[in-house]
């Protein structure tokens, strides 16, 4: 069962980064329980899970699983360590937990413990080696070494060969921590005796129960070869940049011997210690000059320990070693990798709002492994480091979604080597609209003209108002504000569309009564709550031509012997009499002329076109009948023009007497109520004072209410 080994808390900008370290044998079987994440966190599982727990690896493959409703972190897939990490102590798998509502990001590490699951194994099951029969006893020779893959305990950690009378084995460690084997010759060979010796060598690992991996050994004793080979240095320490080409050149090593022929003749070969050594080097046999077979990679191995053996033509061998240190170079460009991104953002989110979470890795170590975090040009977000590699993307200032509605958000990380190297991730943050605009009207005060007597129904116009936001909080709604109390209901004249803010009327207007009325418009829009502007609407009654002239004097139902008097001595221009009247219109369609249209004499008498005066022509002549009859038209200017008519009766008298007796015979003429002439004077001036009293009044009384509609 795992347990977990460490968990630090770390507070940055009001997230927690936290690193945990939990423990679990590699190829332990899917399900098994590494620990409780919730119970570390301090959380109960109902919490885990309402905020949406979830793990982010680093690798690709998710080896790890999060039991949301109980917290449990169990294996998802088997793991072996030997895969994911080779010889690498500890071999770790990184892993993020994300919490959501607030956000919180904590880091955890679960440490592969290594389980004996390799045996040691030779590459070679028979080993052949050559000693001279004259070698001396405790002259060591180097074996090839066996490969584990194990680390620590269960890693190789010692030789053993079969019992033989000639030979003990001696384990020892490189620098690195591996272990290899050299025999030890314990007593002389002979030749003549036995050309041959033959046992079996094993390599046993720590593990619990150990493995072991066996292999033969065949010693051919050679005959006498006075001189073994001799490496100017035993230990021979290089550098080498990583990434250099295929073959390049690492080290040359050099013996030499001082016998002469063949037995001076020095072949150099590389042991075998590893089989990676093997796949990258390779050694000129002639010349000692060791190179690349493959190109290195520091960021997967920093050291190489070869060893190296010269052998003479007789059979003697030394050996040295060739420590190779592999340099860093700048090869590997930082990577951002994102662990959590909302995409979109309200712009009502405050500043310090978290948009990402991010991690910059670089392979690279030293300062080509050192990083920094920008973003490149002028943008409402900053960075926040969270902790040594781990940032997050947070606004800097307010949004208004109406002046940018997205952003893209690049990120560049670089490390500091030389020439330093960059990578880049690009994020999309849309903006979603908060209803933070009102409506806005085109105008203040809209003027729309409305003809008289149009049907209900008529458009008028039609209102406009925007609002910048967007969605139902853009949405526009029109509504005519109620007329506060006591003024009066102008509101039933027209309406307005809701959604098109179209203005109609609501019935037929009558420009006598009513000539201009205002409203307020309210535009409102769909938000929560809603915002609302307001305008005003002012419509002007047009007036039409639908009243004809009303003549006010003479009378209409006045009576023919009433007529005017007019001397016979009058001259032209002598004013015989006024026609009145009136229009209800307003315009020119209450401009009135006047026109004769018919006269018993047609040039006696005469009109004024916009008096309306009767006046003599020319002098009346005796031939002109004592009794004329006028009919004046009056006639407005509107379209078409309407018209009354006014019918005169006048008398022409030379004297006194003649003009009674004219009066006379008017009031006995047939079809006449008799009376005196007194009578009829009387009621004729008291007519016509009646006709103009009723006139001054009505003007007054228009005057009047054009007064208080202005008012």
């Amino acid at each position: 069962r795992a347990v977990a080994l460490i968990l630090l808390l770390l507070c940055v900008s009001g997230m927690r980064a936290e690193t945990a370290l939990y423990s679990v044998p590699e190829e332990a079987e899917r399900g098994s329980f590494v620990a409780n994440i919730a119970k570390d966190l301090g959380l109960t599982g109902e919490e885990l899970s309402a905020r949406q727990a979830r793990l982010v690896p680093e690798r690709e493959k998710q080896y790890l699983q999060l039991n949301q409703h109980t917290g449990d972190l169990v294996v998802r897939e088997q793991m072996d360590r030997e895969e994911l990490c080779g010889q690498t102590e500890p071999c770790l798998v990184r892993f993020e937990v994300l919490l959501e509502s607030p956000l919180q990001s904590f880091r955890a590490e679960v440490s592969l413990t290594d389980i004996n699951d390799h045996a040691p194994v030779f590459l070679n099951k028979e080993i052949v080696l050559k000693i001279p029969e004259s070698a001396m006893p405790e002259a060591r020779f180097l074996l090839e070494s066996a490969q584990d893959p194990d680390v620590g305990n269960n890693s190789l950690q010692h030789y053993n060969i079969s019992s033989n009378d000639y030979f003990h084995i001696y384990t020892r460690r490189r620098s690195d921590g591996r272990r290899y084997a050299e025999l030890v010759l314990d007593r002389a060979l002979d030749r003549e005796q036995q050309a041959e010796v033959a046992f079996s060598v094993t390599a046993v690992d720590g593990g619990t129960p150990p493995r072991s991996g066996t292999a033969l050994i065949r010693v051919v004793v050679l005959d006498t070869n006075d001189n073994i080979p001799v490496f100017t240095r035993s230990l021979y320490k290089v550098r080498v940049l990583e990434n250099s080409a295929e073959g390049a050149p690492v080290v040359v090593v050099s013996a030499s011997d001082l016998d002469s022929g063949t037995n001076g003749e020095i072949a150099y070969s590389i042991v075998q210690n590893s089989e990676e050594n093997l796949q990258t080097f390779k050694i000129n046999p002639e010349t000692g000059q060791i190179g690349l077979k493959k190109t290195v990679d520091y960021e997967e191995t920093k050291t190489y320990e070869i060893d190296v053996q010269a052998t003479d033509g007789g059979g003697l061998s030394a050996h040295c070693k060739v420590e190779v240190q592999v340099e860093d170079v700048n090869d590997n460009a930082p990577e951002v990798i994102i662990t959590s991104f909302t995409s979109t953002l309200t712009e009502a989110a405050p500043p310090k709002t978290v948009v990402a979470l991010f991690n910059v890795r670089d392979r690279d170590s030293g300062d080509n492994g050192r990083t920094s975090c920008e973003l490149p040009g002028e943008q409402p977000f900053s960075i926040t480091p969270l902790a040594a590699d781990a940032y997050a993307l947070v606004t800097s200032e307010a949004l208004d979604r109406e002046e940018v509605p997205e952003y893209n958000v690049t990120v560049r990380a670089r490390d500091e080597g030389s020439p330093a190297l960059s990578a880049s991730k690009t994020l999309l943050v849309r903006l979603l609209d908060v209803n933070d605009n009102a409506p806005t009207f085109a105008q203040a005060v809209y003027t729309m003209v409305l003809s008289e007597n149009e049907p209900a129904g008529t458009s008028l116009g039609r209102l406009s108002a925007t609002d910048a936001d967007a969605g139902k909080n853009a949405g526009v709604r029109y509504a005519l504000e109620p007329p506060p109390p006591g003024a009066p209901a102008a509101a039933s004249f027209v309406s307005v569309d809701t959604e098109s803010g179209t203005v109609r009327a609501l019935r037929p207007l009558d420009y006598e009564e009513v000539r201009a009325f205002e409203v307020v418009v309210r535009a409102t829009d769909g938000g929560s709550p809603p915002l609302s502007a307001q305008a005003v609407l002012r419509v002007v009654v047009r007036d039409e031509n639908d009243n004809a002239p009303v003549v006010l004097h003479p009378p209409p139902d006045s009576s023919a012997a009433a007529g005017e008097l007019v001397p016979r001595w009058a001259r032209a221009g002598y004013l015989v009499a006024k026609v009145v009247a009136v229009d209800a219109d307003a315009g020119q369609n209450a401009w009135l002329s006047y026109e004769l249209a018919k006269a018993t004499e047609p040039g006696l008498f005469r009109v004024g076109l916009h008096s309306g005066e009767v006046r003599t022509a020319r002098f009346p002549l005796a031939r002109d009948a004592a009794r004329q009859s006028l009919v004046v038209v009056v006639k407005d200017h509107g379209r078409p023009a309407l018209s009354a008519t006014a019918t005169l009766t006048v008398v022409l008298a030379e004297s006194v007497a003649e003009l009674l007796s004219e009066l006379g015979s008017a009031a006995a003429a047939p079809g006449e109520p008799a009376g005196s002439l007194t009578r009829w004077l009387v009621v004729a001036v008291a007519a016509v004072s009646c006709l103009f009293l009723a006139f001054l009044l009505l003007l007054l009384a228009l005057r009047l209410r054009r007064w208080r509609r202005s008012q």
